[in-house]
């Protein structure tokens, strides 16, 4: 599990500075960098599939494929 937490850190730090980079850009100041990379890295959470396939309930004979 540590690993996966690192891989967050790692994908929210990368978030961040994307974020930061554009908004200096820009010329905007003044916005929490943090809370919007972590609101950023909560949507795509939301999105990833807890896994993939079919589940043992969903598997007959038929499915061949």
């Amino acid at each position: 599990m540590v690993m996966a937490d690192a891989g967050v850190a790692s994908r929210r730090e990368s978030i961040a500075t994307a974020i930061s980079a554009e908004l200096q850009r820009q010329g905007v100041d003044g916005v929490d960098i943090a809370a919007l990379a972590e609101a950023v890295e909560s949507a795509i959470a939301a999105h990833v599939p807890v896994s993939e396939g079919r589940h043992p309930d969903e598997l007959n004979a038929t499915n061949d494929d």
